[in-house]
C-alpha cells in the first residue's frame, strides 16, 4: 500500500475455481464494483459475463490463457487471447510454456510471448505473464523475466495459484530487480492477509492477484482458494 493508492486498488478480485457457478462469478463482480478493486478475473468462458456486469463501475475485466499449465502450442495462445478481448477482457494473463524456462531456451519464451503480446495489444488490452515461480530456479525465473520484457509484455506475474507454491517476498524482489522499474510485478498465490499483500508491495509488486480480496482489504485473512 503506498500514498498514492489504497490496497484495493492493487488487487485483481480472483475467481478461476472451474466449478464457479454464474451465481458466484456475479457476487465477485459485485465485490469488486463495492470494494473498488482494479479487476475481476475469471476463466475466459466468463469473460463476457463479468464485462456485462462490470460496465460503469471502472472496475476491469481480467482473465488467463494458456491456464494453468502454459503448456498449449501459441497459436491456440492467441486465439484463446483475441476471443477474450473480443469478449470484452482489458486484461490477459498467460501463463509461459514452463518446459521452456526450465530448460532455459529464451528464444522459445519471447516467440511465445510476443505472439500473445501482439494479439492482446491488438485487443487494446494489457498483458501480464505467469512465469510460475514455484517450478523454476532462480536462474529460470530472471531468465523467463527478461523474455517478458523483451518480447513485449505489459507485467510479469509469480503464480498461477495452482502448480504448488505461490507468491514469495524474495520472488517478487528478484522479479522487480530483473524488469526495473517500468514494468509490472503481480504477486499472486497464496496473498491472503492485509500483511501478506504489504510485504508484495514493499518488494516490489504493482499488482496482487488474491480470491481473498475483502479480508485482505478488511485487516483479516482469507482463504487459499481460487
Amino acid at each position: 500500500m503506498t500514498e498514492q493508492a489504497p490496497i484495493a486498488a492493487y488487487i485483481d478480485h480472483t475467481l478461476l475455481k472451474p466449478e464457479a457457478s454464474e451465481a458466484e462469478i456475479l457476487k465477485v463482480c459485485a465485490e469488486a464494483a463495492e470494494y473498488h478493486f482494479k479487476s475481476v478475473c475469471v476463466n475466459p468462458v466468463w469473460v463476457k459475463t463479468v464485462h456485462r456486469a462490470l460496465r460503469g463501475t471502472g472496475v476491469l475485466t481480467c482473465s488467463v490463457i494458456g491456464f494453468p499449465l502454459g503448456a498449449t502450442n501459441t497459436d491456440v495462445k492467441v486465439f484463446e487471447a483475441r476471443g477474450a478481448t473480443l469478449d470484452g477482457a482489458d486484461e490477459i494473463d498467460m501463463v509461459i510454456n514452463i518446459a521452456a524456462a526450465r530448460a532455459l531456451d529464451k528464444g522459445a519464451l519471447v516467440e511465445d510471448i510476443s505472439a500473445v503480446a501482439e494479439a492482446v495489444h491488438a485487443g487494446d488490452a494489457i498483458l501480464k505473464v505467469i512465469i510460475e515461480t514455484s517450478l523454476l530456479t532462480d536462474e529460470a525465473k530472471v531468465l523467463a523475466c527478461q523474455a517478458a520484457v523483451e518480447a513485449g509484455a505489459d507485467f510479469v506475474k509469480t503464480s498461477t495459484g495452482f502448480n504448488g507454491g505461490g507468491a514469495t517476498v524474495e520472488d517478487v524482489a528478484l522479479m522487480r530487480a530483473t524488469v526495473g522499474p517500468d514494468i509490472g510485478v503481480k504477486a499472486s498465490g497464496g496473498v491472503r492477509s492485509l500483511a501478506d499483500a504489504q510485504a508484495m508491495i514493499d518488494a516490489g509488486a504493482t499488482r496482487i492477484g488474491a480470491s481473498s480480496g475483502i479480508a485482505i482489504v478488511n485487516g483479516g485473512t482469507g482463504s487459499t482458494s481460487y
